[in-house]
């Protein structure tokens, strides 16, 4: 299940990259989701850490504008 979320982050992050949005976005984070859950536990805390960092960039970005 958390694999799952952190898949759709992964490919939202990635599809917000060029801006169009798309099928690419979804196709990145299924094969995203399914290389984190080969990976176990590690690939959980790596796509975790991208969205985090993501998230953080893009807040921190907005506070300094």
């Amino acid at each position: 299940m958390i694999g799952k979320i952190i898949g759709a982050l992964v490919g939202r992050e990635m599809d917000r990259r060029d801006g169009r949005g798309g099928l690419k976005g979804a196709a990145i984070g299924a094969l995203s989701m399914g290389a984190m859950r080969r990976m176990g536990p590690l690939g959980l805390i790596l796509g975790g850490g991208y969205v985090a960092k993501k998230a953080y960039d893009r807040r921190r970005q907005s506070r300094d504008i």
